[in-house]
């Protein structure tokens, strides 16, 4: 064997039988190796955002569950695809004829997508319908939901919960991000229930039983359970002990649709303000003869990013993944026209490795997939183009989003901005880190091990502090 196939061959077997080898350096490997997860379980990458070369790289081609952290696909494909200005536009028709106040014909509702349309909102919706001059609609109000071709369900299913908001899936026509929320206030003889959106597509039925005694433990909360019939039409049943102590108690659960929600919240509102409505409900398309009215603006796309990454907010995240399919592709847009648009869009970069797959562009799934690699790939360059104004839409160590109560007591507070991605097995972050030189850093760490949940934080920190503390 030649001399430098023999070296080659030393170098194999050294890089092979040893922990680390070279892809870590010494000082971070130590600081790792108390740590009980298996080395083959995670990956790190380490790389100063004005440097070719990582400062560390382990296991960084491997495919890994990605969990929240796919939302970092979602959100910077977006940035590239629509900037930080963009908003959404539900756009308001009307058929027939509008004379002395009197619109003889239907109000028709363009949804857009716009995942941030709330209870706030309808203020000036119903200011902008009565300076078109209606005062009444003789006819219905029409939503028109076509945009995105998705599932009827109320809940992705991911997990038992079926109920809560993290579970809730994406429409075109979204209002109050899916939840319905009521409040649930003691008294003497009975509890008083009242919904904080007037909404009659669910029922709440009162089987509470108020008692004496501390509020605490069976007498704190409500059981509740939710029964849903074909229609998708809930009924919310609230049983138990209550104690007549306790505050007032708020629930929050995915239990209607968003376009009977968003129908019944709008007509309460028009007559607030004089305006009846004598038809109902109905689901069509604009017609083309339709006569538009108006536009109403979601919040930018820079407070939706930042939203969706400091929150980890899922509904969000899966309509801004859908807006993709839809501005990139005639619409309906779809999850395969979505999953499309942010290969296209982060494959013009050569920022993605192969086997990537993003699901639904909000990491709740067990079948995306990433490499640290990539996320190094696209948060570099998102520094290079973006900087400040694009990590600021990220959590903030010790100060806000999901790390908010991480790093409050360390070097790294105030240092870090980050990502962060968590289901049952899986424990990553991913972002840009501070070192005590001033250098910044990208920083990923991804953590697939049966042990993730109980280690996975403590291994990630350690990383993160390691590079604060001595880079």
């Amino acid at each position: 064997m030649g001399l430098v196939k023999r070296l080659f061959f030393i170098i194999f077997i050294f890089v092979s039988c040893s922990g680390f080898a070279v892809s870590i350096p010494d000082d971070l490997a130590q600081e790792l190796s108390t740590i009980p997860i298996n080395k083959k379980n995670y990956s790190i990458y380490i790389q100063a955002v004005d440097s070719s070369y990582p400062l560390a790289s382990w296991r960084s081609h491997v495919i890994r569950k990605p969990a929240s952290v796919i939302k970092l696909l979602t959100t910077y494909s977006a940035l590239l695809n629509l900037g930080f200005n963009y908003r959404w536009a539900t756009k308001f028709y009307y058929t027939g004829k509008i004379r002395k106040g009197l619109l003889r014909g239907d109000l028709y509702v363009k949804a857009s997508g716009d995942s941030t349309l709330s209870t706030k909102d309808l203020d000036d919706i119903v200011a902008q319908v009565s300076a078109n001059g209606i005062r009444k609609v003789q006819g219905n109000i029409i939503i028109d939901r076509t945009l995105f071709s998705v599932s009827s369900r109320n809940n992705s299913g991911f997990d038992k919960n079926i109920y809560s908001p993290y579970n809730a899936m994406p429409d075109a026509i979204m209002f109050n991000k899916r939840k319905s929320t009521f409040c649930i206030t003691p008294h003497a003889k009975r509890a008083k229930i009242v919904k904080k959106v007037p909404d009659n597509s669910y029922k709440i039925v009162n089987k509470l039983r108020m008692v004496n005694g501390s509020c605490r433990r069976g007498r704190s909360w409500p059981r509740v359970r939710i029964k849903t019939n074909s229609s998708s039409r809930s009924t919310v049943f609230l049983t138990g002990k209550l104690s007549k102590r306790c505050g007032k108690r708020t629930i929050c659960k995915v239990i209607s649709m968003p376009h009977r929600a968003f129908y019944y919240a709008l007509k309460e509102k028009l007559l607030d303000n004089g305006i009846k409505v004598t038809g109902t409900l109905k689901l069509r398309r604009v017609p083309k003869k339709a006569n538009y009215m108006f536009s109403h603006y979601s919040e930018p796309l820079e407070r939706v990013i930042s939203t969706i990454a400091k929150r980890s907010d899922n509904l969000m995240a899966r309509q801004l993944f859908l807006t993709l399919g839809a501005t990139s592709y005639s619409p309906p847009s779809t999850l395969y026209k979505s999953r499309k648009a942010v290969e296209r869009t982060l494959g013009k970069y050569h920022i993605l490795e192969k086997g990537i797959r993003v699901e639904n562009g909000s990491g709740l799934s067990r079948s995306a997939r990433i490499t640290a690699k990539s996320l190094a790939n696209l948060l570099n360059h998102a520094y290079k183009h973006y900087g400040q104004r694009w990590m600021n839409t990220l959590s903030i160590a010790g100060i806000d989003g999901t790390i908010h109560n991480r790093f409050k007591y360390s070097s790294v507070f105030g240092r870090a901005w980050m990502k962060t991605g968590t289901i049952k097995g899986v424990k990553n972050i991913a972002g840009y880190v501070e070192g005590a030189s001033g250098q910044r850093y990208v920083v990923v760490v991804l953590v697939n091990d049966r042990y993730a949940h109980g280690y996975g934080a403590r291994l990630a920190n350690r990383v993160i502090e390691w590079v604060a503390d001595t880079q």
